[in-house]
């Protein structure tokens, strides 16, 4: 294991590192990938690393790298992001960038290692997320997690020629704790 911060069964995490930066450029250029993400434009070399280095420059995020223990493999990346340590909330985000690995229960394993460190270690209060209502599958995936409904920004999302729903999800320490 390379750096290794949050270790599970099969996958560990760890901070993203400039070596990081042409997979993960890879991975944010595809538009399978970015089908389900903001991400509109294609990104640059320089630009996917000023976002790296930027995530780095204060506490109010933790990127980290999904690593596949076994072989030391970079399959995606995770983290908390726009933490509140006033009010004790996160954004919880996850992206699994090799397709390869996809459907293999990577993702909610890496999701179940960072919330379980934003609530035990952060001592988070409510930790929430945003997913469109095009991507059943991330919904499911998110549900398994624990994460509860909440709220309905209606159409606020525009891709591929129409409208889409942001579904607001979020799970609280007392819940996660059960």
């Amino acid at each position: 294991m390379l750096n290794p911060f949050l270790v599970g069964e099969r996958i560990y995490l760890r901070p993203l590192d400039i070596d990081d930066l042409e997979r993960c450029q890879r991975w944010i250029n595809n538009p399978e990938i970015t089908a389900t993400l903001t991400m509109r434009f294609p990104m640059s070399k320089s630009q996917e690393e000023s976002w790296i280095s930027s995530h780095y420059k204060d506490q109010s995020n933790i990127p980290l790298a999904i690593v596949v223990r076994n072989d030391d493999q970079h399959i995606g990346n995770c983290g908390l992001h726009s933490i509140d340590y006033v009010n004790r909330f996160a954004e919880f985000g996850i992206m699994l960038g090799e397709k390869s690995k996809w459907g293999k229960g990577y993702a909610p394993e890496a999701g179940r290692l960072i919330i379980d460190y934003g609530f035990k270690q952060l001592a988070m209060h409510r930790i929430y997320l945003h997913v469109y209502s095009h991507n059943k599958r991330a919904q499911r995936a998110y549900e398994k997690l624990g994460f509860i409904p909440e709220g309905i920004l209606r159409e606020s999302y525009f891709r591929d020629g129409r409208y889409y729903d942001t579904i607001i999800m979020a799970i609280l320490a007392s819940e996660w704790n059960r």
